[in-house]
């Protein structure tokens, strides 16, 4: 490992640390934390039920499985408990102006932790002593106890059962063997015989010989019955049917064991005898059969016991828990309170307002001592701020004097310092050399203008300085003062002033001209005009040439003409008369003009129909139109004759648009572009073209800037230009109406 990444692996701790104390700030790092408890709880819960679910439900589950699964649940249910208590306590803080509620998480976070430990070790112990003392008593040792007991109980009473079935059967055959052959059953001697010789010697209590016909009636042959019970109630249908293919059946009853069975060879004579047995045996008996069936219940259930009680104990240490949660809640509020108002009262100084005072409740404290020095603090910072604002004021009344001044002016001015960086400019300078959305305050006068900074360079006070800036060109009047800490640069725009001397001028040269021409070229023509009438048929030596000479001077002169009624056009551009026409026939007029002389060239306009008004002058308007176009069109012209292609064809598409506050009319066309020196275009004789005069765009800008309009000149995507007149509708109005009051003062 090199150096370098030793030192990046000694960074990452800090960086991680930061990272985490930037999430614990904006909320995310518990947000995400409540997620995962949450998502633990759920899993936990699901993984319980399903571990729970899966064993045998008479059987009690692991004692530490079930520990594990509390302390599984109780752990992600009391972080979550915690952590949605600190939102409640951010919140209730924001709410009532307790500070930012760092407190009272704090103070729920540790009686959580002092009320939870104790909780899951109690828990823990309680779940383990019940669980293990219920696993004995739930075990197969205590129910095999218990089942053994009622055994031996049940033994006892089968083996008496077992007796008395043995002696009647034994007395059945003893009866067929020894009794009938002496005597018959009516005989009186009989019955005698059968109780002395049968029934008690072998300790039986009572005893009957029956028959039983097919309607299951009960009729005694003999009896021998010293408790005087009805014994024929006792022997049921049910049990005679009982007896087909058995020896013997149990006829029992609440204080006797029975036994009921046929007398052999004698067929249709049936033997009952019974012996008394104390009741409490029997009583004893049922009893334990009932607690054994009680115990299989109790066992059935055991988990479900086991379960009930785990929930209680998890419910329990929640209680307590969220009683801990509620009452570090409540002495958070107490403790925080004052301090929340100290908070509160801190952050209004801050905000400036020196006259908080917070209440002081106990002196004898250490926040009622901290709440007086804080009133002291904020008494001598509200004098001390007075103070200060008095002497504000006064500069605040100079600075915004000067301001008034400096944004007042035209012109433009800069503060400079010795290493030429602006300090200070006012919204003319900005206006004139800001590049971009970014100011030019704090930048060098190098980033801003090097033509400012050339001149600053030089030994000239005052100077013209041809400067760039978004708008084109720009022709400044510059000053410069120095001073002690730098230079005071103080500038004119007077790029327009310039261009309406120099348009003046051209106005003036224009009307010049066209007097000096318009005058001979009519008598030139018609000289031209008449000697090619006259001799054209007398000239026989070389006729063509002639003719082709007196149509060159035909076609020049018209080609003057054309110029010089340019140049008067110019010169005496008429002031526009303006009505309300519709835009929409003025613009198709112009281009239906181009559309019949250039076939080739596709001409678009949008939309193809509409009814767009206008306050304008219609002539002049459409002179202007016709222009661009006719620029468009000699553009297109121009790409052509260099050989080059357009992947759109040959195309002029005019776009009238109009809304509320202006009417704007797009030309694009695929022609050869814009030159270098684009904001020369509207300058007086200023072309491109080989033939062109230079004053088509020049009356166009000036019947435009008559309208109150304003033209701009840009590159299309794709190719071609894209030439911009807004028309400001409201300006119009205006104009129109300071054309018409003349009209009616001299009417009137």
């Amino acid at each position: 490992m090199d150096a370098r990444s030793a030192a990046s692996t000694l960074d990452q701790p800090p960086s991680l640390k930061r990272w985490l104390a930037s999430e614990r700030a904006n909320g995310r790092f518990y947000r995400v934390l409540e997620l995962i408890a949450a998502g633990v709880l759920l899993a936990m819960l699901a993984t319980s039920y399903a571990t729970l679910a899966r064993g045998d439900p008479t059987e009690m589950a692991s004692p530490p499985l079930i520990a594990l699964l509390l302390v599984g649940n109780l752990v992600p249910a009391i972080l979550l408990m915690v952590l949605l208590t600190r939102r409640l306590a951010v919140r209730r803080a924001a709410q009532g102006e307790l500070g930012t509620g760092l407190l009272h998480t704090r103070l729920v976070a540790l009686f959580s932790i002092i009320a939870a430990v104790p909780t899951v070790l109690v828990a823990i112990f309680a779940s383990f002593l019940l669980q293990s003392g219920l696993e004995f008593w739930f075990s197969n040792k205590a129910r095999g106890m218990l089942e053994n007991s009622v055994q031996i109980a049940r033994g006892a009473y089968q083996q008496e059962v077992d007796r008395v079935a043995a002696e009647t059967t034994t007395m059945a055959t003893d009866v067929v063997r020894i009794l009938l052959p002496r005597y018959s059953l009516d005989d009186i001697r009989f019955a005698d015989a059968f109780a002395r010789s049968q029934v008690l010697p072998r300790n039986l209590s009572e005893a009957i010989i029956f028959t039983a016909g097919d309607d299951a009636v009960i009729r005694t042959q003999v009896l021998v019955n010293p408790y005087d019970r009805p014994l024929e109630s006792l022997i049921t249908p049910a049990k005679l049917k009982e007896l087909e293919g058995r020896d013997w059946v149990e006829v029992n009853s609440s204080d006797r064991v029975g036994t009921l069975t046929r007398i052999p060879e004698e067929s249709g004579l049936f033997l009952y005898s019974a012996r008394v047995f104390e009741p409490a045996l029997k009583q004893q008996l049922d009893r334990a059969d009932s607690v054994l069936i009680d115990y299989r219940t109790l066992q059935e259930r055991a988990r479900l016991y086991q379960l009930r009680f785990n929930a209680a104990l998890l419910l329990g240490s929640l209680i307590i828990v969220g009683l801990a949660i509620v009452v570090a809640l409540r002495l958070a509020d107490r403790l925080v309170r004052p301090l929340g108002g100290l908070v509160t009262a801190a952050g209004r100084v801050e905000e400036g307002d020196f006259s908080t005072r917070v209440a002081v409740n106990r002196k004898d404290d250490e926040i009622g001592v901290l709440s007086e020095a804080f009133n002291r603090m904020t008494g001598r910072l509200e004098e001390q701020t007075g103070a200060l604002k008095a002497v504000n004021t006064q500069l605040e009344t100079r600075r915004a004097f000067i301001e008034a001044v400096l944004g007042s002016v035209t012109a433009g001015v800069i503060a400079l310092d010795d290493d030429r960086r602006i300090l200070l400019t006012n919204r003319s300078a900005e206006a004139l050399l800001q590049h971009g959305a970014e100011g030019i305050e704090q930048r060098t006068l190098h980033e801003v203008s090097h033509e400012l900074e050339e001149f600053l360079c030089g030994d000239q006070r005052e100077a013209d300085v041809l400067v760039r800036a978004e708008g084109g060109q720009r022709t400044l009047a510059v000053k410069r003062v120095r001073y002690a800490d730098g230079w005071v640069l103080t500038f004119d725009d007077i790029t327009e002033q310039l261009a309406d001397q120099r348009r003046a001028a051209w106005s003036d040269i224009a009307r010049r001209i066209a007097h000096e021409i318009k005058n001979p070229l009519t008598p030139i023509q018609l000289a031209a005009e008449r000697i090619q009438r006259r001799f054209g048929k007398e000239v026989q030596s070389d006729p063509e040439t002639f003719g082709r000479l007196t149509e060159t001077i035909v076609r020049q002169v018209d080609n003057l003409r054309r110029m010089v009624d340019e140049f008067s056009n110019f010169a005496r551009m008429p002031k526009p008369k303006f009505r309300e026409e519709n835009v929409h026939d003025i613009a198709r007029t112009s281009l239906f003009l181009h559309e019949v002389a250039h076939p080739g060239i596709t001409f678009a306009l949008v939309p193809p129909q509409g009814d767009i008004r206008m306050i304008c002058d219609r002539g002049q308007l459409g002179q202007a139109l016709t222009n661009v176009v006719k620029n468009a069109v000699e553009a297109i012209e121009s790409r052509r004759n260099r050989g080059e292609q357009s992947l759109e064809g040959d195309r002029v598409t005019l776009r009238l648009s109009k809304d509320s506050r202006q009417l704007v009319m797009d030309l694009n066309d695929t022609g050869i572009g814009l030159p270098q020196d684009r904001e020369r275009l509207t300058e007086p004789y200023m072309t491109t073209r080989v033939r062109g005069t230079g004053l088509g765009l020049a009356i166009v800008k000036k019947i435009v800037e008559e309208h109150g309009g304003e033209i701009a000149f840009l590159d299309r995507a794709g190719g071609g230009t894209h030439v911009r007149i807004a028309f400001d509708l409201a300006r119009l109005a205006l104009l129109a109406e300071a054309a018409e009051q003349p009209q009616d003062e001299e009417s009137a």
